[in-house]
């Protein structure tokens, strides 16, 4: 069947890990009908955590998309994982769907997780409602759970049903406040009458946040005092898409207590792709377009994940305009090239069902297409548009990465290369000073799940060590060097002398060799082959073999033999004047030094410089955002930066995110050059 844009809702649910998020769209898959079974998380049968890595550790690492069908609607719910070391997930999701459900726990209360996601959706302006999932398990507390909600969050904070709540704390039935029809485990049950007071106060205010939204309803509440079912949900609706609404509701997702209150809601307040706002992109001749849901513009669409599995490649799209038809020719917008479509999917989790079309708002997967990656723009090739990239966060925890068994450094290359299409928010580096392939993730867990999905999908075993630093060397004062090279065994002999003038300088980190040769004493055919035996040279320090940076060589004397002198010859001479020089000219270890912005809520300032100083950072200011948090700047060895993403969530219990920037090299300081100096000798 096929559903029209205003009969279609994307939506992301987000939450802290473990608050419920993976069993409350199990719940809404069963209850609809799209399963015919209610899979369970501890049984590792579920739709959404169906890989290898999810059923062992009990978490979600990937996002699935899972088409729900409810009441002629049809409703994408991106399942995302709670953990931080997976957010680039969830900033694929945040970039496609129109509204998010922030789930929660009565049983944890206010969750960082909660208070990190509500901040995100409300920097991006997204549409959201409250799930409190559950509010019947022993040790919940929904009261107290709302109470945080709306301490943390303000007015906006908005409950739709009224819980019952025994003496155990737990949720046994509630008042639906729009319908005013109370339901328990079983089904619809009378409102009871010693709460009527309490349940009108409640609708009372619910209708009010209803009418302040919208001016016709507020002028018909004032008049009449009271709203309908639906003039609520009317303004509700228009309430949640402005932002200035949240509402509320709980259930049990494991039992299917509130799912179909749930999923009315979202059909009744949450916005069709057809009210979300225009999407800034760019046409063919770099002009900014806005690009919005409409089936009667040219075509145009956005990936957003990319996976692959033992059936194929996925790319999984969002169809922005126009009608997505099997075997079309369109154009990738990134290469300007046209391509044939392959065949069309609706996901399902790790099924796939074959379509023949996706429509103006919707979401499906094309298979097989090797061109598209992550964030390409598939569009009309008369009307060509590029979408803008999804914004991942920039890698903060890195490790090198090496095989177990010598011979497999490529599988494991291309293995990391193949899973960057699917994973972009981690990065791959060859580190040429310290021949490492270094990767960077969001954090330990990340980096070890692509280590196990390495050795599953490449039958290649690797593991991660500790990622070298990548320290120079440099002099600090001049000092004349002679350089002498003789050979003679018979017949034509070697013969190269030179004396050489070595600096250190400040203009470039590169080499800087420069000639002062008086009277021929070396000739010039010479030259190239000093500064060849001196760029050899430096790439290997004295106290340590680190690279020289900042070094100037000047060639000032030298002798030469008519017949034994030659290229090598001159080149031997400087290397040996260079083994004589850089001892003598007072010869240092140089540490790499980065730009370090961390964010963090005021209240972990103290504890956050606190650590800086015992990593030998040096604070370079403090700068306070909106929403109360600071941002501090400053100045850290990368050689103290190595597990600093764990220390930094340790600290302020993962409330603070960092940005981390190579800048310059600067002198170390003798306990950190002796450590450098141990690192080097280890590695030989």
């Amino acid at each position: 069947m096929i559903y029209s844009a205003e009969k279609i809702r994307n939506i992301c649910l987000l939450g802290h890990s473990g608050s419920g998020k993976t069993s409350l769209a199990e719940s809404m898959s069963f209850i609809t009908g799209a399963s015919d079974r209610l899979g369970n998380i501890a049984d590792g049968n579920t739709i959404s955590d169906y890989t290898s890595e999810e059923i062992k550790r009990k978490i979600s690492i990937s996002m699935s998309v899972l088409p729900i069908f409810h009441k002629d609607h049809k409703l994408n719910i991106m399942d995302t994982p709670g953990n931080f070391d997976f957010a680039g997930e969830i900033a694929s999701a945040l970039s496609v769907c129109d509204s998010a459900v922030l789930v929660c726990s009565a049983r944890d209360g206010l969750s960082i997780g909660a208070e990190r996601n509500y901040k995100l959706l409300s920097t991006k302006k997204k549409p959201r409602l409250i799930y409190i999932s559950r509010a019947n398990e022993e040790n919940s507390d929904l009261k107290n759970t709302l109470s945080a909600l709306q301490t943390a969050f303000g007015s906006s904070i908005l409950p739709i049903v009224y819980p019952i709540i025994n003496d155990n704390k737990t949720v046994t039935s509630f008042v639906d406040l729009v319908d005013m029809k109370a339901y328990d485990y079983n089904g619809e049950i009378p409102i009871p009458a010693e709460l009527a007071s309490e349940i009108e106060e409640s609708r009372m205010t619910l209708m009010e946040s209803a009418a302040s939204s919208d001016e016709s309803l507020l002028d018909k509440y004032l008049e009449a005092g009271e709203l309908s079912a639906e003039d609520i949900k009317k303004g509700l609706a228009t309430g949640v898409a402005e932002c200035s609404i949240t509402p509320v509701l709980c259930g049990d997702a494991v039992g299917g207590f509130g799912t179909k209150r749930l999923l009315s809601s979202l059909i009744d307040l949450m916005p069709n792709p057809l009210q979300a706002p225009p999407i800034e992109a760019v046409d063919d001749q770099g002009d900014s377009v806005a690009v919005s849901c409409d089936s009667n513009k040219p075509f145009c669409a956005y990936v957003f994940k990319t996976l692959s599995d033992q059936y194929g490649k996925f790319s999984f799209v969002k169809v922005m305009c126009g009608t997505l038809s099997a075997e079309a020719s369109l154009c990738l917008t990134s290469s300007k090239s046209t391509e044939k479509l392959g065949r069309l999917y609706q996901m399902n989790g790790k099924k796939h069902d074959e379509v023949k079309q996706i429509v103006s708002g919707d979401i499906g997967a094309i298979s097989k297409m090797e061109k598209l990656k992550t964030s390409s723009t598939l569009c009309d090739p008369k009307h060509i548009v590029k979408l803008p990239p999804i914004p991942f966060a920039q890698p903060c925890y890195s490790k090198a990465i090496q095989a177990k068994v010598r011979g497999q450094e490529e599988k494991i290359t291309s293995g990391l290369t193949s899973l960057r299409e699917e994973d972009p928010s981690f990065t791959i580096e060859h580190n040429t000073q310290t021949h490492q392939l270094v990767i960077a993730g969001a954090g330990d867990i990340h980096l070890d799940v692509l280590v196990n999905r390495l050795k599953i999908r490449n039958g290649v075993e690797a593991e991660l060590v500790p990622a070298r630093i990548a320290y120079c060397e440099k002099i600090k004062k001049a000092f004349n060097a002679h350089g002498r090279h003789k050979k003679q065994s018979g017949g034509s002999g070697q013969f190269g002398d030179v004396w050489i003038r070595f600096e250190p300088q400040d203009e470039s980190d590169d080499l800087i060799f420069n000639e002062e040769v008086f009277g021929g004493s070396v000739p010039k055919n010479y030259f190239p082959a000093v500064e060849k035996g001196l760029r050899d040279s430096i790439k290997h320090g004295v106290l340590a073999g680190y690279p020289m940076l900042g070094l100037k060589a000047t060639l000032y004397d030298g002798s030469y033999h008519p017949v034994d002198s030659n290229e090598m010859a001159f080149k031997t001479a400087a290397q040996i004047a260079y083994k004589e020089g850089i001892p003598n000219a007072s010869p240092t270890i140089l540490e790499p030094i980065g730009t370090l912005q961390v964010t963090i809520p005021d209240n972990y300032l103290g504890d956050v410089m606190g650590d800086l100083n015992k990593r030998r950072g040096r604070v370079l200011g403090m700068n306070p955002t909106a929403d109360g948090d600071q941002i501090l700047d400053a100045e850290v060895p990368m050689a103290e930066m190595s597990d600093y993403a764990i220390d930094l969530r340790s600290i302020t219990q993962s409330r603070g995110f960092f940005t981390f920037q190579f800048v310059r090299y600067e002198e170390a300081p003798p306990a950190a050059q002796q450590k450098a100096i141990d690192a080097a000798k280890q590695c030989k």
